[in-house]
């Protein structure tokens, strides 16, 4: 027996709510990447979806929480390109996959990407953000610390670089920075650029071999 599929008024509705919903962060986030935090307003969010300004405000109050909604969004989507990571023992295998994993992220979403690390917005509170703060499970930023203190456990670094925040910002910084010259310079003819996968390679070998003690793979 076929199972029947016709929605109640009640489901129809909330579906068509979902779907405006969508279309006003899809329009919020090319406005936000085209205009900047401080340019972006309601009318012209609204006006980039197709709907009136006070349809907008019935889904979100304010640009603000539109950021939230997006970036809170944006950030559990890299956390769930990591779960396959956690299944590998070597811990500093690890951490070379969470490098590559991050910059493949950029790559399949540069827009995501771009408002999320390179778009500047206040920064809400912390429990505003829609994800839990130390949480790996939702935390990307956690996550990478965890796999760094789960290294630094088995004494993979040497001595001085114990303080795990501080190490996983600098393998971070490293491959932001790979990310940011790509989308910034990646189309410019002056550089002769190597290959995105090359460079973040590289990167993560030269930063992982200044941080490790010799001989650790």
């Amino acid at each position: 027996m076929e199972k029947n599929t016709v929605m109640t008024p009640n489901e129809r509705r909330e579906k068509e709510r979902e779907e405006v919903r969508e279309k006003f962060l899809r329009a919020a986030r090319t406005v936000f990447l085209e205009l900047g935090y401080a340019g972006t307003t309601m009318r012209k969010i609204s006006l980039e979806a197709g709907y009136t300004t006070g349809a907008l405000v019935h889904h979100f109050k304010d640009k603000d929480t539109l950021l939230m909604a997006l970036c809170a969004a944006d950030f559990l989507s890299l956390r769930r390109e990591f779960d396959r990571i956690s299944q590998i023992d070597n811990t500093l295998e690890r951490l070379r996959e969470l490098g590559r994993t991050y910059v493949e992220f950029a790559q399949k979403y540069p827009n995501h990407y771009k408002l999320m690390f390179m778009t500047e917005h206040p920064n809400p509170r912390i429990e505003e953000r829609g994800i839990a703060k130390g949480d790996p499970d939702e935390d990307a930023y956690a996550f990478l610390r965890q796999a760094v203190e789960a290294a630094r456990a088995q004494g993979k670094f040497r001595p001085e670089y114990d303080d795990a925040d501080l190490v996983a910002q600098v393998l971070w910084s490293g491959m932001h920075g790979i990310v940011a010259l790509e989308m910034t310079h990646g189309k410019d003819e002056w550089t002769a650029w190597r290959p995105i996968n090359v460079r973040t390679n590289v990167m993560v070998e030269a930063l992982l071999r200044g941080l490790t003690k010799p001989g650790e793979d």
